[in-house]
Formats: structure tokens, sequence, C-alpha cells
């Protein structure tokens, strides 16, 4: 595909160097994930210095529409999944709500002795196990959120739910448990070697961070929930009224 800019315009040259580069990426051929020519043929089909180039294509993965990673190449950023704050739904019915096919890469099932954090939440001993349900969620393409969560002994579950199934609709229907309060604690970090193999991302790529701390109708802690969401593929809200 041959590229030009208009040298005679009184436009600077970066600025339509990255307009061109606004309708490339909108093309399904590189939509999507999908990697762009490099630097230095770029700035040579369009007769551009490179420190131009660089400026057009900095201002775009600075806006999160591109993503370049050194000795690979730059490539479009795939559409950003959201989740709303005040929207009390399941992981699975949000994206339901939103039209986003998902799919599960891994889903294990174990007892385990809690956490030191996680027995303090739930006020009870670390010598008793819990259920602790791991799972690695995406895109049908690609993974984009590893949750690990723990749940307080006086649910109920057993294990053998189908975890396929959204979470909080088992603890409705099958337990008689409604999920009203959530507390969350978000930040950002560094992904360690374990979070990295699993989101597919080289380690010390950031991610979101997510705590949360589910209670049920009578205020009575039910989940500890971790979330590792892929930075580059999910975007958090969080609405405030006024009153």
């Amino acid at each position: 595909m041959k590229f030009s800019i208009d040298h005679k315009s009184h436009v600077p040259l970066y600025i339509q160097a990255e307009e061109l580069l606004r309708d490339l990426i909108s093309k399904p051929e590189y939509a999507d994930g999908k990697f762009l020519p490099n630097e230095v043929d770029l700035a040579r089909q369009l007769a551009i210095s490179r420190t131009t180039m660089r400026l057009a294509l900095n201002k775009l993965v600075y806006e999160g529409l591109l993503i370049r990673k050194k000795g690979v190449g730059t490539k479009v950023a795939a559409m950003s999944v959201s989740s709303r704050s005040n929207n009390w739904l399941s992981f699975s019915q949000e994206m339901q709500a939103r039209g986003i096919p998902i799919k599960n890469f891994e889903l294990h099932v174990s007892w385990v002795l809690p956490p030191e954090p996680v027995a303090h939440f739930f006020e009870i001993n670390a010598d008793k196990k819990i259920l602790k349900l791991e799972r690695l969620r995406g895109r049908p393409e690609e993974p984009f959120v590893y949750f690990i969560s723990y749940f307080h002994p006086r649910v109920g579950l057993s294990g053998e739910e189908d975890f396929k199934r959204p979470l909080y609709d088992i603890l409705d229907k099958d337990y008689m448990i409604i999920a009203t309060l959530s507390k969350e604690e978000i930040s950002a970090k560094a992904a360690d070697k374990f979070i990295a193999s699993k989101l597919e991302t080289e380690a010390g790529s950031p991610v979101l961070f997510r705590k949360r701390f589910v209670f049920d109708q009578g205020d009575r802690p039910i989940e500890y929930n971790l979330g590792y969401y892929k930075a580059d593929s999910f975007i958090y809200t969080n609405e405030s009224r006024r009153e």
C-alpha cells in the first residue's frame, strides 16, 4: 500500500502524518492488533524525517491507539474492554450486556489455607481451608484478565459447581446469597513473571490490579477477589454523582 502527504500544504508534516495514521488504523487490514509498516519505511514513503514520523506515532501511542514494543514494532491497540464500577454485575453478565464475547482460557478450583489478608477479611482462623477459584478470561483471541477469588466457608460452595456460569448467579440461585455491596481498591503495578505468563505479556508490563471485597445483604463478607487486567486491553471507569 502506498502512502503520501502534501508537502506543499500549510498543514505541518507531522500533523498530516498523524492524520494519515488515524486513517490507516481504521482500515480492516490494520485494525485491532495488526502491525503497521515500520517507522523507517513509513518515513521513506512519506518523504519525511524519522523524527517527524516518530512525533506522529508517539501522539497515537500516548492516546492509546498504538502500542510500541522495542525490537518488535508498532501495532494497533485492540479495542479496549471497559468496566463500570457502579454496575453491579458479574464479569460474565457485564460483558454479555456489552455484546463482548468472552472465553475461559483456564479455570482452577482448589481448597487452600487462606492467606493472612483473606483470613483477616473473613474473620476466620488461618488453619481452616477455604475455596479458591482461579480464572483466566478474555476475548476469544487472547486473555486479558486473571481472577483469583476466595470464598467464606459460610457461603457453602462445594467446588463442584459449574463456574462457567456467572458467579453471582450461582450464589443467588443455588445458595440464596445475594452479593449486595462491593468495596474496591485499584492500583497500577508491574506484572511479575507469573502474571505476565498468564496474560501473555512481558514481565514488568503494566497491569491494572483490583482488589474487590464483596458483602451479602447483611453486610457479611462472602468473597475476596483479586483481578489482574492487561493494561492495554482494559479500561476501568468510575462514575460519581453529586447529590
